[in-house]
């Protein structure tokens, strides 16, 4: 049984790096972390139909890792997706966290320890990507926050146990 990791911490706490063991900046930081990994990784971009390629992906890897859930909310955000819409996918997403059919490790910024955004639209993509990670982590089988590089187990729930109720197979 497969089971799902979802890594939620600040920006540059070192999530994306304990997830695998469109500036300059960030074109840096993604070549990076594609020469980080191992050659036999294949990269699939999915900047708004994020749940559909994560199935297929899952159908054809051992492991796959979704970096990261952040820019994806505020891709569906910037395309005009409202907050009903977004949450519709996370759902959907949740449904392949819950159950995946290979190993699955989630990435997303935990938005909540910042300041106060001092925008509207700062508000929405804070309180809406709450409300994403919150699907996620209640789907995932482990949540780990990471902290200055280092990891701390959120929760970490037994395989074969999902909500609560026991699997028999």
């Amino acid at each position: 049984m497969a089971s799902s990791l979802f890594i939620l911490g600040g920006a540059r706490s070192g999530k994306s790096r304990f997830a695998e063991p469109g500036d300059a900046d960030m074109a840096a930081r993604i070549a990076r972390h594609q020469a980080e990994r191992p050659p036999a990784w294949t990269t699939v971009e999915a900047p708004l139909e994020l749940t559909p390629r994560l199935s297929d992906a899952l159908g054809a890897a051992d492991t796959v890792v979704v970096d990261c859930l952040t820019l994806w909310v505020s891709n569906l955000m910037l395309r005009g997706d409202d907050e009903a819409a977004i949450l519709k996918e996370a759902d959907a997403l949740a449904a392949l966290v819950a159950d995946p059919a290979a190993e699955l490790r989630l990435v997303s910024n935990e938005v909540g320890f910042g300041v106060h955004p001092p925008t509207v639209d700062g508000l929405r993509f804070r309180d809406v990507l709450g409300l994403v990670n919150q699907r996620v982590a209640a789907a995932a089988s482990r949540v780990v926050l990471m902290v200055a590089g280092l990891p701390r187990l959120i929760m970490d729930t037994p395989l074969g146990i999902r909500s609560g109720a026991l699997e028999t197979s």
